[in-house]
């Protein structure tokens, strides 16, 4: 382990509070009910494949990824499916969802569900990314892009790194951190078969320095994985963005609009390199996660949670919430968005849930721009967070596109530092969402 690195432009340093971070995974109780929705992956939902009234079994394909963009899903329970209805979800809109009435607990045949080790990698290139795709593997670090698709490397592109995304830099969140602990051979193990999947003989395993114990412990296992290094990174947020993790680690700038394979590097989250390691040793689809469970005054911990859970559910478990909790968040507090009920379900993204109280929750009060720069200083990607608040304002997406918006990766670092409490992200998202239709009605 060499030196702390970091990227250079930009970030903010907000409190950790990784309040879980000694709290090992727990098995959460399988639920009567769980509630699968078709689209829990970047690009198109999933189409159905099973009907109101089937029998399923855990891990049983329910639903194909169909779109070049889209992943498989799969049951994560055994049970009857009691009906193909809307359901609310995590964006807080009603989406198409499987609902199934749990039973006992009977997994698909061909399942290893053995706490065995399995170190050798026997499926070719071609059969494992194949596996990724049909076992539903998306990317768990929040964007939940199909894995299948980022592993194939277009035609005339090289990878040349791996980078395994370990860094959790939201606050809060311990999901990853516990991963590490418990799964590491696993995640190593993982981390080699994604780079036979892209071609490459070098893996660069990125830590934030907040976690000493993750990173001694992977540091030394992966002395036995040729070919693996793990690096620890500073304290500084958005340190796990892809773009500034690719900078903190191997001083490529990825430019704008681009992927990271134009600079040679391919970026994967520790929780997906764990879930590919299974689907391929284990032929074990992504029906479950860590979740972390946690607040500013209430800490609840980190469960393996089976997807379709509902968050009450989650919470029940725990004991119920404390009475002054005022906003329940999915994902983490820079980043993550506000739940409108605590029935919507656990999907393939959900990292974290956290409640927090009423002092720390509310919005501070709005003054007008007073042109201090903070928000220009704190912005990784070099932009001009209140230029591109203006034009969503004015509605001038022209300007907005001029300006970069595109290149925004919503870490809310401008909106963190504004002293005059500006909606800076909100804003911006705004003006993402509109400029990206332009963008798509130039396409057709």
């Amino acid at each position: 382990m060499n030196g702390l690195k970091t990227f250079p432009l930009g970030g903010v340093h907000p409190d950790d509070c990784k309040f879980t971070a000694q709290k090992p995974i727990e098995q959460l109780p399988i639920p009567e009910r769980v509630y699968i929705p078709l689209s829990q992956s970047l690009g198109a939902s999933s189409v159905p494949i099973v009907n109101k009234g089937d029998k399923v079994k855990t891990g049983q394909l329910i639903a194909k990824g169909e779109a070049f963009i889209s992943s498989n899903i799969h049951s994560s329970v055994t049970g009857e499916v009691e009906k193909i209805d809307e359901w609310i979800d995590t964006s807080g809109y009603r989406r198409k969802t499987v609902i199934i009435k749990t039973t006992e607990d009977v997994w698909e045949e061909g399942i290893d569900l053995s706490k065995e080790i399995k170190r050798e990698i026997t499926l070719t290139k071609e059969e494992i990314i194949q596996r990724i795709k049909d076992k539903g593997i998306v990317g768990l670090g929040g964007a939940t892009f199909p894995t299948h698709v980022k592993v194939s490397i277009p035609q005339g592109k090289k990878a040349e790194f791996l980078i395994i995304n370990g860094v959790e830099c939201e606050p809060y969140l311990t999901s990853d951190h516990r991963l590490m602990l418990e799964k590491a051979e696993e995640i190593l193990i993982g981390t080699q078969i994604l780079m036979k999947a892209i071609d490459v003989d070098k893996a660069i395993i990125g830590i934030e320095a907040n976690k000493p114990d993750a990173i001694e412990h992977l540091s030394k296992i992966a002395q036995n994985y040729k070919g693996i290094q793990v690096q620890a990174l500073k304290l500084k947020y958005p340190q796990g963005a892809e773009k500034q993790l690719i900078k903190a680690l191997v001083n490529r700038e990825v430019p704008s609009g681009k992927l990271p394979i134009e600079v040679g590097c391919v970026v994967q989250n520790v929780g997906t390199a764990f879930a590919v390691y299974e689907a391929v040793q284990k032929n074990k689809p992504l029906i479950e996660r860590v979740v972390t469970l946690t607040g500013n005054s209430w800490h609840g911990g980190n469960f393996w949670v089976r997807i379709g859970t509902t968050v009450q559910f989650l919470i029940d478990h725990c004991g119920g919430l404390p009475t002054n909790i005022e906003k329940i968040i999915n994902g983490g507090p820079m980043m993550g968005k506000a739940l409108v009920s605590t029935d919507v379900p656990i999907t393939k993204g959900t990292s974290g849930i956290l409640a927090f109280t009423s002092d720390i929750s509310r919005r501070v009060k709005i003054y007008n721009c007073i042109r201090c720069g903070k928000c220009v200083s704190a912005c990784p990607m070099g932009l001009e967070p209140v230029t591109l608040e203006k034009a969503a304002e004015n509605a001038n997406w022209d300007i907005a596109e001029k300006y970069f918006v595109l290149d925004c990766i919503e870490c809310g670092s401008c909106h963190y530092t504004c002293p005059a409490g500006r909606p800076l992200l909100d804003m911006i998202r705004l003006a993402k969402n509109k400029v990206n239709q332009i963008v798509r009605s130039r396409v057709q």
